[in-house]
Order: C-alpha cells, then sequence, then structure tokens
C-alpha cells in the first residue's frame, strides 16, 4: 500500500536510519516514524551478492515514506578485504543450518562498525542524535557485532570521538526482539514488508535456502503472516 501526499517533518528532529532493504530495518524505519523523528536514510553498498536488489529496496522504502534525505555510501573495501560469503562470489553460500554453532561464512568481519561510523559522520553533520540500525541478537545468525554489548561499547567510542557538544546516540529498537515478533510489530506499524529484501544470493526471487530467508520465512510462519515476497522454494 502507497501512502499519499507529503510527509510531515518530525517533531522530533532528524535521525539516521540505517536502510539495508531488509525485513529487519524496514520495521526499525517505521519505528523511528512512529517515534516522532524526521528520518535521514543510509545505505551502503558494500560488494555484497544482492547489491542492486538491496538498494532498489531501500529507494522503494524511502519512497513509501516520503523521506527526500537520504545517503548511498559505497564501502568496496569490505569486498576487498573479503572473508565472507556475502561478498566473495568464490566462496561457496552454504544453506541454512540455523542450529549450527559458532559464526557463519555470511558474517563481514567488522561490517557494523564501518557502517556507524558512516552513520556517525554523517549525524555529526546533520544534527542528529539517534541513529536507528535493525540489528537483532536473540534471534539471529549469531553475528558478533549484532549484540548489544557491542552497541552500548559503540556509544561509548561516538562520546569520545565527536565534538564535545554532540550527542548521538546509536539505538538499535529490535535487538532483544524475536523475528516473529518484528514481524509482528512491522505489521502493527503498517511497515512496507512487501518491499523489502531480505535474501542473500538471489536478486530475482529468493532463493528461500539461505539463513536469512529461512529465518525471514520462519518468522512469518511464527507471526501467522503470508510473507508477501515470491520464493524459489520454501523450506
Amino acid at each position: 500500500m502507497k501512502r499519499k501526499g507529503q510527509r510531515k517533518k518530525g517533531a522530533n528532529g532528524p535521525a539516521v536510519v540505517l536502510v539495508s532493504g531488509g525485513m529487519d530495518s524496514c520495521v526499525t524505519a517505521a519505528i523511528a516514524e512512529k517515534e516522532g523523528y524526521d528520518p535521514a536514510f543510509l545505505h551502503v553498498n558494500y560488494g555484497q551478492r544482492t547489491e542492486r536488489r538491496e538498494l532498489k529496496a531501500f529507494h522503494d522504502i524511502a519512497a513509501y515514506y516520503h523521506v527526500e534525505t537520504r545517503l548511498v555510501v559505497a564501502l568496496p573495501h569490505l569486498a576487498a578485504i573479503g572473508g565472507s560469503s556475502l561478498t566473495d562470489e568464490r566462496m561457496e553460500m552454504p544453506p541454512a543450518d540455523l542450529d549450527r554453532e559458532g559464526i557463519p561464512t555470511s558474517y563481514v568481519p567488522f561490517r557494523n562498525a564501518n557502517l556507524l561510523s558512516v552513520a556517525t559522520s554523517w549525524a555529526e553533520v546533520i544534527g542528529a542524535k539517534p541513529i536507528f540500525i535493525g540489528a537483532v541478537e536473540e534471534d539471529s545468525s549469531g553475528y558478533p557485532d549484532c549484540r548489544e554489548v557491542f552497541y552500548k561499547a559503540f556509544n561509548q567510542v561516538i562520546e569520545l570521538g565527536t565534538k564535545p557538544e554532540t550527542r548521538i546516540e546509536v539505538i538499535a529498537p529490535l535487538i532483544h526482539m524475536s523475528k516473529g515478533d518484528i514481524v509482528k510489530k512491522g505489521v502493527k506499524l503498517h511497515a512496507p514488508l512487501h518491499l523489502s529484501w531480505s535474501c542473500y544470493q538471489n536478486e530475482g526471487n529468493a532463493c528461500g535456502r539461505c539463513d536469512s530467508c529461512v529465518l525471514r520465512l520462519r518468522a512469518f510462519r511464527d507471526a501467522g503472516v503470508e510473507d508477501p515476497i515470491a520464493y524459489v522454494c520454501q523450506e
């Protein structure tokens, strides 16, 4: 469902919202708007397999919310560094295994610190106090930079590394939610989940086999809601 008309400026001032285009960032954007902020959407291309599709989802979600303040940044060094099946096509993207121990190969080393560094720089320039990120700790793939302790530590880095009068804080509103509860939250807030994209390896129909697809499909099943995007298969 498309919104009509122009977006009203948020009463609480600007907020940087990291929007990958995925389900979690889509719901996070909805929360930022609901809380009365004037969102500035940030998207980062870092050589991920579905870079073009994620960028489309970012612009689609921004258009839905009538967000004109958008910044798209390229961080090609993350792909050049490698070490992740998300950025290195020579590495196999393994099928989902939600019971695996350890960190999956799709982990991009220290990615979220890179993203948050860009977000902090932009927030300081535009006068935004909150930086919203859709990180999930309890029901994610086990990435170390999706833990609450990481964001608490990064907030200390921001305090030490910005101007004395700067008051920027990273906010992760979904951090302790299950994926199913995130879907329910998105439905309640009328988040455009039909515009979001979660698949790690396909840019046409979602593969239905990677960790991200399986987590998303399970989330919609747990929420009792039909996933509005198309899949090659649903395991």
